[in-house]
């Protein structure tokens, strides 16, 4: 009998098995369908659990495709006592969905979870903690703070996680619960499992971010432990622990000695070379655990979360030194491997660093260059990367980095081709030896069909001739050459406008004049902003001709020709050209000309003031790189990315970094020596792995040899061959020791044969003896 019920047993359960796979595999190639109110009632009231599942489903699908499923609220809260996990997980995520709509009716399950907080199960006990702190009634505020009491005391960690995750969800319930949560926190923070912390670091970020007392005695165990954490727990310990190193680390600096040397870290492919520092220059001295810090999180820079690896790169830039700046070089650039979304945040990142360090990104000039996939964002992030580096290259580099801009200038998108051509310039302007082949390449595109490229090409030209203008008087002749064949308004207009620039120079010998005697023929048929420039040459060259007449007439006042009556300048052709301007802006339908050709006229007619205004030197342009305006924001930051040109105060919700303590304000450091982290990062006798004492011993070899040997005293003096004589003379030894021992076994048992032999030969005497007194005695 007992057989029997057994197999129907197996039965009953495979049927049961075979129903639900075929309502799997149902239900993947086919939409659900939507049934009836009642229909689905029925299914949450049946006692069949499998049926109880099916109902539950549906409810959430219609809840997840915003359809009404507060009617099945009564119907699904009764299956919360269900002993089927699946079930319970369900109703779960319904209460949390809808309990804020149904408080009372949710209300009536508390008592139920609170029982499964005493589940045998550590999955139900969580899965309960989570449940009771995610529904949001404000009512329950102690109720979830005496959960989290017995959760952060459970023996499961997955127990403990949950009620660390539900820290955050109490407070922002009831924020008066904050001081019993900072309690539960502080335990929690020194758990022994990495995950528990991790969720626990997570919740003193959002709640008490400033609360650093709770984290001295934890410190060194969680920089231990950060390497363990997942992806969100590191992101969250990452930034406190750089608040942290901000408020209880000062910056110290000394003057640096001519033996000293930069930290020796190596980049992310193993080509760092560290540099020796100059006599005299300041070096920051970083606490020994910052540097705990800073080489605890240096794993992560081979994340595979590319979040991580830009939180350790802005660790490193807001704590760190340069040395350590650099390490994370390596892992930005290759964030550029990922999809076009990734790359274009890294790039972000990547040109904020670069701004900082651009002599770290020299070597990585390849991986900036523009590709025929690459988004409008991105290929402008590259061509910035690219002039930001390009002081700081080699000249093969440069030249490689100017065939591309070039390449790119003569292309057919024209915000590609702007943006190009304005790199060229930001090169030309950061490095002036190479200066005239960028004013080479810039000729060259004057003349282009394409006006958008002549247009910025001679703006960026118009910069840098007034870096130094004495030195291209012969390219602004070059430019009015041209000036026939530019058709863009804006390259007519620049060019007209640095023709004026140079009408002083040579006296009646410039050009200006003549210029303006050939634009004024065509006046009629420029676009305005052209007209704008027309005007303003011929107030320049009438005001130089008003300059040299008064020159002129000073000197003739004291010669002897003083009686000859001085030239009529109105009939001078300069003046002739200045009055037929007047009369030819008089006419002309633009009101804002007319204006500026009385101001014009106004002026002129006090030539000392006109030269102060319309003679004065001007400044040279700088063209600074446009991620200026996000320097400061902080690496992986929302404003970084959106606020470019937003001010310095980036978007609402933006928090800076605390300054650095001042030395002598800082924390006590003992307060970190406690006693189970001492054990770990002290100085008493703990297990060293073979790893880090054959890395130790390798280390402390002299030359850097390849294969770790070290000619050193010590350990790392000894050759292959000793160690080989070692093994050979311990071999002989063991031998010499075998061989005494079996002398020493065969000469007991020779010894116990011997006692053998004389017990035999006392037992057979004294067996004669026995016969001789029994003969006497039968005589």
């Amino acid at each position: 009998m007992e057989s029997i019920s057994r197999i129907s047993n197996l039965l009953e359960s495979a049927r049961e098995l075979t129903l639900d796979a075929a309502q799997a595999a149902r239900s993947s190639r086919s939409t659900t369908r939507s049934l009836p109110t009642a229909q689905i009632k029925k299914l949450l009231d049946s006692r069949n659990d499998r049926e109880v599942l099916d109902g539950l489903r549906r409810v959430i699908s219609m809840m997840y495709r915003q359809q009404k499923t507060l009617p099945f609220f009564s119907s699904v809260v009764k299956n919360v006592a269900s002993p089927n996990i699946e079930i319970k997980k369900l109703v779960y995520i319904y209460l949390i969905h809808h309990a804020e709509q149904e408080p009372d009716m949710a209300l009536l399950s508390i008592n139920t979870i609170q029982k499964s907080l005493s589940d045998s199960n550590p999955q139900v006990r969580a899965l309960a903690l989570r449940t009771m702190s995610g529904i949001r009634v404000p009512v329950i505020s102690q109720i979830v703070s005496l959960a989290i009491k017995k959760g952060v005391v459970d023996m499961s960690p997955h127990v403990r996680k949950a009620a660390a995750l539900a820290i955050p969800k109490c407070y922002r319930l009831e924020p008066s619960t904050l001081p019993q949560l900072l309690e539960y926190l502080a335990t929690l923070l020194g758990d022994k499992q990495y995950f528990v912390a991790g969720a626990a670091v997570s919740a003193f970020v959002e709640i008490c971010p400033d609360r650093v007392d709770l984290i001295h005695k934890h410190y060194r165990s969680l920089v231990k432990k950060i390497v363990d954490m997942d992806e969100w727990s590191q992101l969250a310990m990452l930034r406190m622990m750089t608040i942290y190193a901000r408020k209880c680390f000062p910056r110290r600096t000394r003057s640096a000695k001519a033996k000293d040397k930069t930290a020796d870290l190596r980049d992310f492919y193993g080509e760092g070379v560290s540099e020796p520092v100059s006599e005299g220059e300041q070096v920051v001295v970083l606490d020994p655990d910052l540097v705990l810090l800073l080489n605890g999180i240096k794993p992560l820079l081979q994340s595979r979360n590319s979040g991580v690896v830009v939180a350790v790169a802005r660790c490193y830039v807001d704590i760190g030194t340069p040395e350590y700046t650099k390490a994370a070089v390596g892992p930005l650039v290759a964030l550029l491997r990922g999809a076009q979304d990734i790359q274009q945040i890294a790039l972000y990142n990547i040109v904020s660093v670069c701004l900082a360090h651009p002599e770290s990104f020299v070597k990585y000039a390849s991986h900036f260059l523009v590709r025929a996939t690459d988004t409008a964002p991105v290929w402008e992030l590259k061509l910035e990367v690219l002039a930001l580096i390009f002081p700081h290259s080699p000249l093969q580099t440069k030249s490689l980095i100017l065939n591309e801009l070039e390449h790119f200038a003569r292309g057919m998108n024209k915000s590609l081709v702007r943006e190009a051509v304005r790199a060229i310039g930001r090169c030309a302007q950061a490095d002036p030896a190479t200066a005239p082949r960028c004013m080479r390449l810039l000729l060259g595109q004057i003349t282009s069909l394409d006006g958008t490229l002549a247009a910025e090409s001679l703006t960026v030209i118009r910069h840098l001739i007034q870096q130094d203008p004495q030195a291209h008087v012969g390219t602004v002749v070059r430019l009015a050459k041209n000036l026939d064949s530019a058709t863009d308004p804006q390259a007519r207009a620049t060019i007209i406008w640095l023709v004026g620039e140079f009408a002083g120079l040579n006296g009646e010998d410039n050009i200006a004049a003549d210029v303006l005697r050939i634009l004024l023929k065509g006046f009629t048929d420029e676009s305005e902003i052209a007209k704008r420039q027309i005007v303003l040459l011929a107030a320049k060259v009438y005001l130089h001709h008003l300059n040299r007449e008064t020159e002129a007439q000073k000197s003739r006042e004291g010669e002897e020709s003083q009686d000859q009556p001085p030239p009529n300048s109105e009939e001078h052709p300069i003046a002739r050209l200045w009055n037929y301007v007047l009369l030819l802006v008089r006419y002309d339908t633009s009101y804002d000309l007319r204006d500026r050709t009385r101001l014009y006229k106004a002026l002129l007619s006090v030539p000392q003031l006109a030269t102060l205004m319309l003679l004065a030197p001007k400044p040279a342009p700088q063209a600074p790189s446009p991620s200026e305006t996000r320097r400061g924001f902080s690496l992986g930051s929302s404003a970084l990315v959106l606020a470019g040109g937003g001010g310095v105060h980036g978007l609402r919700g933006y928090e800076t970094l605390p300054d650095w303590v001042e030395e002598g304000k800082e924390p006590d450091p003992k307060l970190r020596n406690t006693e189970g982290v001492r054990n770990e990062y002290g100085d008493e006798k703990r297990v060293v792995p073979a790893a880090q004492m054959l890395g130790d011993t390798g280390s402390t070899g002299q030359g850097g040899r390849s294969n770790g040997l070290s000619t050193a005293a010590g350990t790392g003096a000894k050759t292959l061959d000793d160690w080989l004589a070692e093994d050979d003379d311990e071999a002989d030894d063991a031998e010499e020791e075998e061989s005494e021992e079996e002398e020493e076994e065969e000469s007991e048992g020779e010894s116990e044969e011997d006692e053998e032999e004389e017990e035999d030969e006392s037992d057979e005497e004294s067996d004669d003896a026995k016969a001789e007194l029994e003969g006497f005695l039968n005589r």
